[in-house]
């Protein structure tokens, strides 16, 4: 069997579930390569030396570019800081790699755009790490949307709720700088404003408020976002809301998207991310409610790779079919979804960020223009 060398770029919590994904995946999915984890890269030597040995990574670096240049790695995984992202991915694509980049594609439309349109001049493989559409249950909902379970689609909902920046005393790191971390709308706001293209269909026009309530940490301005919400008109006529906040006690890491139709409703709630939730304006009225869908059955999407009903999957999942997926379609893919949706997502966020900020309706085109 044909070997695939990646390099990770960056190895925290994401160079982590990237490092699991590609080891399980062929342990899942009947593949016709064999991912082998070639190389790891990040500034601190000793925390990335430990971080190959856990990860099962061949060697390590404290150089991003060599990493890059190995020619025993095809495809280059990055998994660093927002702000990093655009640099990376444009070499890689430069040296003709494939590129898999962690969302969002970078901190701003403007360098989101140039690294989707040098994947796409290199005519590398790329995708964009939107992880939840791999889950079951999200895409069994995008499913049955696609296929009218729910008629037309009226409204859209999501929320995304944490409590990491909660506490004030939390020194300030790179999370609290816009240029290397994002905003908030950007880095939360990333995978839901996804969802919500994918299912629902292009975003117009948005409104939206931010506050950022610990304006200083270690003695240095903060300057993103800890709670924002918006509103969002849909290019097809559909209207919707995002709340994304880092300030809610107790929130770990929940969030919610609902979709609204002329013929029913559905649910999915990421804590009980086994779970889709339908309710069907023409049922029996004796049925009155919703109904929950078990997202375990064979033949719900992803789910024939894993285990039988009942046992259920969790978080790294995603990251494993991720991977599944682009080897699938490896060399000459299409890969899904790719760096042009990560673009089309930070134009969505940088109107957010816009209209938080002028306190007014601002439309994407005005981004991407």
């Amino acid at each position: 069997m044909d070997e695939v060398g990646i390099g990770i770029v960056g190895y925290g919590m994401m160079g982590r579930a990237h490092a699991y994904g590609y080891t399980l995946a062929p342990r899942v999915r009947e593949l016709a390569v064999a991912p082998r984890l070639r190389a790891i890269s990040g500034r601190d030597a000793d925390a990335v030396a430990r971080a190959a040995g856990r990860y099962g990574v061949d060697e390590w670096t404290t150089d991003w570019r060599a990493l890059v240049a190995r020619p025993d790695v095809d495809i280059v995984d990055v998994c660093t800081p927002p702000g990093t992202h655009a640099e990376i991915v444009e070499a890689a694509a430069a040296a003709g790699k494939a590129v898999l980049c962690e969302k969002p594609l970078a901190a701003d439309y403007a360098s989101a755009q140039r690294a989707a349109e040098s994947a796409q001049a290199a005519g590398v493989p790329n995708a964009i790490g939107f992880n939840y559409r791999k889950l079951p249950a999200p895409a069994l909902l995008a499913q049955m949307v696609a296929e009218g379970a729910i008629g037309d689609v009226l409204l859209w909902r999501a929320v995304w709720l944490s409590d990491e920046f909660l506490d004030a005393q939390i020194p300030f790191d790179w999370r609290f700088d816009r240029r290397l971390g994002a905003s908030t709308i950007a880095d939360l706001g990333a995978h839901l404003i996804d969802l919500a293209l994918w299912i629902v269909g292009e975003i117009d026009e948005v409104a939206a408020q931010s506050e950022t309530f610990t304006r200083r940490r270690s003695g240095r301005a903060v300057d993103v976002d800890e709670a924002s919400a918006c509103l969002v008109r849909f290019a097809g006529g559909a209207r919707g809301t995002f709340e994304l906040a880092r300030v809610c006690a107790r929130r770990p890491c929940d969030f919610f998207v609902e979709v609204n139709g002329t013929r029913g409703t559905l649910r999915f709630e990421y804590p009980r991310l086994n779970e889709l939730w339908f309710g069907e304006a023409g049922d029996d009225g004796r049925l009155y409610g919703m109904r929950r869908i078990r997202a375990e059955h064979p033949a719900h999407p992803y789910a024939a790779d894993w285990w039988p009903i009942g046992q259920g999957v969790g978080y790294g999942t995603s990251f494993v079919n991720q991977a599944a997926d682009l080897l699938e379609r490896w060399p000459d893919g299409p890969w899904e979804p790719d760096l042009a949706q990560g673009a089309r997502v930070q134009a969505v966020c940088e109107a957010m960020e816009r209209a938080a900020a002028d306190r007014r309706w601002v439309r994407v085109a005005e981004v991407t223009a």
